[in-house]
């Protein structure tokens, strides 16, 4: 391989890594692009969650295997949260069951992610 090749896949190699979080089926970032179709709706400007932001929910959901998951999934969900002033509570904590899904982090900058670590 030429260096023109090399250099670049080390870059994003290392990027990747920053993002991941050893021991965890799911990253910060995986929750941050999965919540991102969900934001208008989380933030009252739309009625609905769009088919985007519930399939992004399913696949938190669907990555959340171990307490260990739960605890680390919490805590990316609440710094989202906290990412957003405007963020309706009530509104985020009506997100699963409007998209039909069982999902029991509850999404918002209170929620103590410490208390779900015993828990799947």
């Amino acid at each position: 391989m030429n260096s023109r090749v090399i250099v670049p896949v080390i870059a994003i190699l290392a990027i990747v890594q920053l993002f991941a979080q050893p021991g965890y089926a799911i990253t910060c970032g995986e929750v941050d692009v999965a919540l991102i179709p969900c934001i208008p709706y989380l933030t009252g400007h739309d009625i609905d969650p769009t088919p985007g932001c519930c399939n992004g929910l399913k696949v938190i959901i669907a990555k959340v295997q171990t307490p260990a998951d739960k605890r680390a999934c919490c805590n990316c969900v609440k710094a989202a949260a906290n990412r957003y002033p405007d963020l309706k509570d009530a509104v985020a904590q009506s997100l699963p069951a409007k998209c039909g899904v069982a999902m029991d982090i509850v999404i918002s900058r209170n929620v103590n992610c410490d208390k779900l670590e015993s828990q799947v």
